[in-house]
């Protein structure tokens, strides 16, 4: 059954730290729907061996190097993917880390608390990459009055834990970030949505050991009983790419095998 609706041959797509994990998976299935890709990571190598892997697929890739926290660096990202890549048609925004500390130390415990420059670490690579990635590609898609931004957030947004304050608060950003964003660009037809990915650990950063554990590990608080593949995450952004949202934006999608709501 062809939908011409998903259709996304053609178009090309800018993901921001998409070398591994999360972003990846989106990459290899926005690839294999036939999306030209643009790679961005802070390591240009990790950029171009995520890249090749697409092209030895069959796939169109090519890579870039861009700190997404620095507003300079993702400018001149934007010139170089004008330059040689060309007008994009969806930025992702999926650059993200975690530091597991209390913002202070808790009485009884041994645990540090976290440190300003760690907290404002966790902000800007959660958040201000959302920010810096809009802000340096907002200008070509209200010219081009067209577009899809999907912006990658968590369900620490929506469900926190103790010792993940400034994950939880980063997390939150990017979905009212996407909101105010999503309404300042609807007149000019430019979409603006966010994914809130559960637990999707990457095989091939662990061994199978450690993934077996965390799929165990799942069983347990996880009402699907698993843990994501990292494909699933790409079949919700191959949706928010494509015109079958043509008529949604603000939006953020949980995608946690019912985490979220547990």
């Amino acid at each position: 059954m062809n939908i011409p609706e998903y259709d996304i041959a053609g178009r090309k797509v800018l993901l921001v730290g998409a070398a591994r994990g999360i972003g990846k998976g989106i990459a290899e299935v926005l690839a294999e729907a036939g999306a030209e890709l643009a790679i961005a990571s802070l390591n240009r190598q990790s950029a171009a061996a995520a890249a090749s892997e697409f092209v030895a697929s069959g796939g169109k890739a090519v890579a870039f190097s861009a700190d997404a926290t620095k507003a300079g660096d993702m400018e001149r990202l934007a010139r170089d993917v004008a330059g040689s890549f060309g007008p994009i048609d969806v930025l992702v925004n999926c650059v993200g880390d975690a530091i597991g500390k209390p913002v202070t130390p808790r009485p009884g415990q041994t645990e540090e608390g976290m440190t300003p420059a760690e907290w404002q670490f966790i902000l800007d690579v959660n958040l201000t990459q959302a920010f810096t990635g809009c802000r340096a590609f907002g200008p070509h898609f209200l010219a081009q009055r067209r577009g899809s931004v999907i912006n990658v957030s968590g369900i620490a947004a929506i469900r926190a834990n103790p010792g993940r304050a400034a994950y939880a608060a980063a997390k939150a950003g990017v979905v009212q970030f996407t909101q105010a964003l999503a309404l300042e660009w609807a007149p000019y037809r430019v979409r603006v949505n966010s994914i809130a990915p559960g637990s999707f650990p990457d095989p091939a950063q662990m061994t199978a050991e450690e993934f077996r554990q965390r799929e165990a590990q799942a069983s347990g608080r996880v009402p699907l009983a698993r843990v994501g593949r990292l494909r699933e995450v790409g079949l919700l952004a191959l949706y928010l790419a494509s015109d079958a949202s043509a008529y949604v934006t603000g939006q953020t999608y949980c995608i946690d095998g019912g985490a979220s709501i547990a």
